[in-house]
């Protein structure tokens, strides 16, 4: 386990840094920025999750920072994208399949990172949410739009909170081992997947809850 998800960085973190900033370089390809903004965008989408997950712990310099490995990792993403986005472009289905990928992965690490370092439950299961979704929700501020995980209604940040109760129980006792990190990924995965391709979303008030709370507020 120890080489699976934890150490200064582990192999699951580069991983998931790698396909998260996939997902932040093509929204800089999407919003016409140059390479240097490719660059950036795709950083803050791989390590943003990590930065604020470090930042909460205190464990500084977050490694995403620090790490070149890490950096060089969502760089190396933020280029490839540059070059190659026009076929990857047309490749939306695999680029959903690879962010619900990032999503599982950064749950899981996060949950377990914030877990070692002696965080409670309740706390690792936020910083391993936030890990998961940050990176996102910095992304979308950072090209002006409202982040999609409030406001797209899809089952993102729901997954995530499964993955990173599971991910706690099973630490708490004593059975996170290789094999039931994997089925921490794969239902995270999974339920991402299944969600997208079932149309499940999250609930929301109905026109007519708005619309009587709109006149009610034209009162006041």
């Amino acid at each position: 386990m120890d080489a699976f998800t934890s150490g200064p960085v582990s192999y699951l973190e580069l991983v998931a840094v790698f396909v998260a900033a996939v997902s932040g370089g093509l929204a800089a390809v999407r919003k016409r920025f140059d390479a240097f903004g490719v660059l950036v965008l795709a950083w803050v989408t791989g390590l943003g999750g990590g930065i604020l997950r470090d930042v909460l712990i205190g464990d500084t310099p977050p490694v995403g920072i620090s790490s070149w490995r890490l950096v060089l990792a969502a760089l190396a993403a933020g280029v490839i994208i540059f070059f190659f986005h026009p076929g990857l472009e047309r490749m939306r289905r695999s680029v959903l399949v690879l962010d619900a990928a990032a999503l599982s992965l950064f749950v899981l690490q996060g949950t377990t990172k914030s877990l070692d370092l002696g965080a409670g439950v309740l706390a690792s299961m936020v910083v391993g949410v936030l890990t998961a979704v940050g990176g996102g929700i910095l992304r979308d501020v950072l090209v002006g739009e409202v982040p999609l995980v409030f406001a797209d209604r899809q089952l993102y940040a729901v997954p995530a909170l499964v993955g990173a109760g599971l991910t706690a129980v099973l630490w708490h006792e004593g059975v996170l081992q290789p094999w039931t990190a994997l089925g921490v990924v794969a239902l995270v995965f999974g339920f991402r997947l299944a969600s997208l391709a079932r149309g499940w979303t999250v609930p929301h008030p109905g026109p007519g809850w708005t619309a009587r709370w709109g006149r009610r507020s034209g009162k006041m």
